[in-house]
């Protein structure tokens, strides 16, 4: 049923380009490294789809439950990230995690700098 619709929504152009432009590789290099590994507690989720998750988040200004809740909601924005309902969906806590992570490790600026390189 959606996938026959014939409008793309602003939010689905803005996330095609965003595939486009911001540089997934090179990003996930630099966050690789500080991402927990599967075997202590519970798995995490693949690092690919919860940062795109933090940037969506940032992109549209969500809360942290708010960005829980629009995964659940928006089928674009599960889309972006490669997430399906039938599969566990990132909490509000494992989405404050990682903004966490990514602060702790001090990698805002790494990833600054390559999305400006890479621009």
């Amino acid at each position: 049923m959606y996938a026959g619709k014939r409008k793309k929504t602003r939010r689905e152009v803005f996330l095609e380009e965003m595939e486009q432009v911001v540089p997934w590789k090179a990003l996930l290099k630099i966050i690789e490294p500080h991402y927990p590994a599967a075997g202590r507690g519970r798995r995490p989720y693949p690092l690919e789809a919860i940062l795109r998750v933090h940037l969506m988040q940032n992109w549209f200004a969500l809360s942290d439950p708010a960005m829980e809740e629009a995964l659940y909601e928006i089928a674009s924005l599960r889309n972006f990230a490669g997430l399906k309902l039938s599969e566990p969906m990132p909490d509000e806590t494992t989405i404050l995690n990682f903004r966490h992570l990514l602060e702790e490790s001090d990698l805002g600026e790494d990833i600054f700098k390559q999305v400006n390189a890479h621009l």
